[in-house]
């Protein structure tokens, strides 16, 4: 598949939109611990009736935590992987090369932007909240695999983004509006990276021989694999957070209901959601159609 993405349109988009940490978090910008973070779509906190709203609001507030915490940890195998991707293409298209090398500078400022934010929940919320890792390590565990499988997910991880925003976030007037800021001014670059993981994409598998793309293909889905596994440890770190945070201990039965309930939740969130969007079969199935039927064959078991 051949989009009518460019390098230079791309870099066009990305001065424009441009913004500085400073610009949106410390001093008077503050979250609001009184209004949730995550809109329910992608939080499904309001289904837990055995909570009441205040016991809901903290559990939201716990997965908005871990939502932007994940982003870093992700973005912290993001961006070795594109600068390694950019290395060789240092020559030739100055528009290409300064594309990339943006790229990689604005996940760098993702990263500790949401350092930033970690910071400053963990001062005001007032309960530790753990989170999945260390980054080196879910890192080393990632990039392990075949280049045309990391591409893959982080093509998957950049439209998620997309669809999280434009879907749930955008128009939910109910959330904090500090947080909607964040997650606005991260969306506004990832719509770039976007274009540009799709460019990443077709340039790894410009050549390929059918039987490599399908190493790439199934090395994508052992990612997604990866991020399940994960995803499970999150949902106990953030139960136990939510007991730590209330004073409330879950019953047996309430722990179980809210597990698998978040865990359906972090599958859409994280897995789902980029894995059925349609821009990310689109080039999925313009390197491989059979790949794609493969990826929309297990899709369902994340939604």
């Amino acid at each position: 598949m051949q989009t009518n993405y460019s390098y230079a349109a791309v870099l066009s988009s990305s001065q424009k939109i441009a913004w500085k940490i400073e610009d949106i978090i410390g001093g008077d910008r503050r979250l609001d611990f009184g209004r949730p973070f995550m809109p329910d779509a992608l939080a499904r906190t309001a289904a837990l009736t055995f909570l009441d709203p205040v016991e809901q609001r903290t559990l939201n507030q716990i997965r908005g935590h871990a939502y932007l915490c994940i982003f870093g940890v992700v973005e912290e195998f993001i961006l070795p992987f594109v600068v390694d991707h950019a290395r060789p293409m240092l020559q030739g298209d100055d528009h290409r090369v300064r594309a990339l090398l943006g790229f990689a500078a604005e996940e760098a400022k993702h990263i500790h932007l949401f350092k930033r934010f970690r910071d400053e929940f963990r001062s005001e919320f007032g309960t530790d909240c753990a989170v999945i890792g260390p980054p080196e390590a879910i890192g080393k565990a990632v990039l392990a695999h075949h280049p045309l499988g990391i591409a893959l997910a982080i093509l998957q991880i950049e439209w998620m983004t997309q669809r999280h925003y434009l879907d749930s976030i955008q128009d939910d007037g109910t959330l904090d509006p500090q947080f909607k800021s964040l997650l606005k001014h991260h969306w506004m670059e990832e719509a770039q990276h976007a274009k540009l993981d799709t460019l990443m994409v077709e340039a790894i598998a410009a050549g390929m021989a059918p039987e490599e793309i399908a190493t790439g293909v199934s090395d994508y889905l052992k990612i997604g694999m990866l991020f399940d596994g994960g995803i499970v440890q999150q949902v106990a770190f953030d139960l136990d957070a939510l007991e730590r945070a209330t004073g409330r201990k879950l019953s047996a039965n309430e722990r179980d209901a809210a597990t698998k309930s978040q865990i359906q939740a972090n599958r859409w969130t994280f897995l789902g959601s980029g894995m059925t969007h349609p821009n990310f079969l689109a080039t999925l199935g313009g390197i491989s159609p059979a790949g794609r039927s493969q990826v929309e064959a297990v899709s369902s078991a994340f939604c």
